[in-house]
């Protein structure tokens, strides 16, 4: 995989264990041209090894304006008038985990893979693979039947 067909950022967020009690951690955000839906969040828990949660990149877009997703991962603004701050939420089996971030890095992020590739036209790649196989398989056919 070149550069070019991926996009990394690393951005700080804030574990809330509790009320009272938060942890800043880095998080890796990962985008892939393989995986055009999807983006990666590695979370460097203290004291834990990484976990990567891959979320729709379509949810985190929506989710900074206003609360979206369903199951396992949540994301909702903070303040719906100032667009300052996001709450992500995980939910594991009992358990959830919640993360503060800030907008702005996390759109800076996702603009970036707008520009790799633009949200609305994930499906047309991922058709384009798939045609690209066929027509490869193709043109090797006739090449065969040929000679």
């Amino acid at each position: 995989m070149g550069e070019t067909e991926t996009v990394q950022a690393e951005v700080m967020m804030s574990f809330l264990v509790s009320e009272e009690l938060s942890f800043r951690i880095p998080v890796e955000l990962r985008y892939e041209l393989g995986d055009p839906y999807a983006v990666r969040l590695t979370f460097h828990l203290p004291g834990d090894a990484p976990v990567t949660w891959a979320f729709g990149r379509e949810l985190l877009i929506d989710g900074v304006g206003r609360p979206c997703g369903d199951g396992d991962v949540r994301v909702e603004p903070t303040d719906s008038m100032m667009l300052d701050e996001a709450l992500i939420r995980l939910q594991v089996g009992g358990d959830q985990a919640l993360f503060r971030v800030g907008i702005p890095p996390l759109l800076a992020f996702l603009d970036r893979t707008d520009k790799l590739v633009p949200l609305g036209q994930e499906r047309a790649l991922a058709d384009f693979d798939a045609h690209l196989d066929e027509t490869l398989d193709r043109i090797l056919a006739e090449a065969q039947s040929a000679g």
